[in-house]
């Protein structure tokens, strides 16, 4: 239909004098909002309560399943509301995998509005399923819906950001992706607060929090989509000097998404992000109990076990593990932005060197850290571990446009992603059926963590080998010049040449500086707000 014509790619093409500093907040926009599939857990715990109100009420234990995930007159396990995490990661990565090559040939406008429709529609139908107390429809709705809307809202700006940042790759795709940690650190907050002004005698505000956090995300997802503008091909930043060729791991040419299947270097990639994301995920979703158990008394000054405190001294050491909890998101977010941006400096592949042979010392450490009661040393380690998680996961689209060229890098990218639906799995997996293992033979809980410690330590010298094989890609995996101009043909490319022969912006003016410190205000209050609260918390681990 016509009227949705602004949607089209060659609609979003840049005018003259476009400052491309716009498109990282448009970028932000988006992921800050659908960065809050982090923060879910904070409505696991009046959910699970949603019938009782004040307290659970326990369906009977002969019940089936179907039968227990329609059940009006019963309250919901936590462990059935855990399921989101999987499918939210599982719908993420299929989504990219799948629609990434539309997102090239539709433009990123178009992927970012459909985000929005996905994500915000998915919270509209949690809600329903929260009012009618129908599981199904919560899972259906922001697990399978949402999932599809995050996979599309976390590559929407990928491949424009690369190629508007030629010369800042790792640092322009850092900054869009350090919006999606940072989600969790504003939505849940916002959440908490919705709910509590929500809650009543006979409701516990879940479900009005979702209508309202779904309108808020849909105006700046919106705002974001709208936002984003794309360079013709070829453009490049005043004064920028590409680099002269001789680094045959920056290559500049381009491999189309239906081969990277067959590429060594693809496979070799996914494996490294598979083991650098299980690595971090396991413990970020077991950070809390991990330090109550591992340190007990000792967050008190007090020398006994966990199982030894009273419900007082739980209750202290567990707001002190919520800033423990806290401080990792920070380095999580921060480490997405500064070690993406050393990647320009020291490339990606060195990037990663550091991540596992860092990464795998700090976490065989962790266990003797643990028994000598060094608290201090324990989480700064973890700190620098989930902010190497966090860079992996800025690093590797740059990656990729230095290996596989910028033409199609956000459908590859995508199809990258099913290592972090992979990851989702396999992390926690790994860290809690190895604890409960530890545990039911009879060993403590304080050393119930030390075996999966070395397990991680493990997944990461396998991921440094991985590393260490990849190498530039064969000629025959590019395409050839009629391949790629037939593929620049049906993403609706058009090069803009001027009579010198320089690729050039259409003429539709320039971007008022006021503009883009609004922009900038936009999701920096929002994010600064985040941390603020978040610090407010760590601050008790230090106390």
């Amino acid at each position: 239909m016509a009227i949705f014509n602004f949607m089209d790619k060659e609609r979003t093409l840049a005018g003259a004098g476009f400052n491309r500093w716009l498109v990282p907040p448009a970028a932000l926009a988006i992921h800050l909002c659908i960065g809050m599939a982090y923060g879910f857990s904070v409505f696991w715990l009046p959910l699970s309560r949603a019938v009782g109100i004040k307290d659970s009420i326990a369906c009977p234990k002969d019940l089936s399943f179907f039968a227990e995930i329609t059940a009006t007159t019963c309250d919901w396990k936590i462990s059935m509301l855990g399921w989101m995490y999987t499918l939210f990661f599982v719908f993420l990565g299929s989504a990219t995998a799948i629609f990434g090559g539309w997102l090239e040939h539709a433009g990123p406008r178009k992927a970012g509005v459909v985000s929005a429709l996905c994500w915000c529609g998915g919270l509209l139908c949690s809600a329903l399923g929260v009012y009618t107390h129908q599981i199904w429809l919560m899972w259906l709705g922001s697990g399978v819906i949402g999932g599809i809307g995050l996979g599309l809202g976390y590559i929407s700006p990928v491949s424009t950001l690369i190629k508007w940042f030629p010369d800042k790759r790792g640092m322009a795709t850092g900054m869009a992706i350090m919006g999606f940690g940072g989600g969790a650190m504003i939505g849940a907050p916002l959440a908490d607060r919705l709910m509590k002004f929500y809650a009543t005698a006979s409701s516990v505000g879940v479900w009005q929090t979702f209508l309202t956090m779904a309108a808020i995300y849909f105006v700046f997802m919106m705002a974001g989509a709208l936002a984003y503008r794309i360079p013709p091909p070829g453009w490049q930043p005043a004064a920028w000097v590409p680099s002269s060729g001789t680094d045959r791991m920056i290559t500049k040419e381009h491999v189309h998404v239906s081969r990277v299947w067959s590429v060594p270097q693809f496979w070799l990639l996914w494996a490294v992000l598979t083991l650098n994301v299980s690595a971090g995920i396991g413990i970020l979703g077991m950070a809390s109990p991990l330090l109550q158990e591992v340190f007990g008394g000792k967050l008190l000054g007090v020398d006994v076990s966990f199982n030894d405190l009273t419900a007082a001294q739980k209750g202290q050491i567990a707001a002190i593990a919520a800033g423990f909890t806290g401080l990792l998101s920070l380095f999580n977010i921060g480490g997405r932005f500064v070690w993406a941006s050393c990647s320009d400096y020291i490339g990606r592949k060195n990037t990663y060197f550091v991540f596992f042979v860092l990464g795998s010392i700090l976490y065989a450490s962790i266990p003797s850290l643990a028994h000598d009661g060094q608290l201090a040393l324990f989480v700064g380690f973890f700190c620098i571990i989930l902010s190497m998680y966090g860079g992996g996961f800025a690093t590797i689209p740059a990656y990729l446009a230095d290996l596989f060229g910028t033409q199609m890098v956000g459908a590859i990218h995508g199809r990258l992603l099913t290592a972090w639906a992979t990851a989702g799995v396999l992390g926690p997996v790994l860290v809690n059926y190895i604890r409960e293992f530890q545990i039911a033979h009879g060993v403590a809980k304080a050393q119930a963590y030390d075996v999966t410690m070395y397990v991680l330590a493990g997944l990461l010298v396998l991921g440094l080998l991985c590393n260490l094989m990849v190498r530039p890609i064969a000629d025959k995996y590019f395409m050839s010049e009629s391949e790629l101009a037939a593929e620049r043909k049906l993403a609706h490319e058009r090069d803009i040449v001027s009579p010198s022969g320089v690729v050039a912006l259409a003429a539709t003016g320039a971007t008022s500086p006021v503009v883009t410190v609004l922009a900038w205000a936009a999701v920096g209050i929002p994010l600064g707000i985040g941390v603020w609260i978040t610090l407010q918390k760590a601050i008790v681990l230090f106390k």
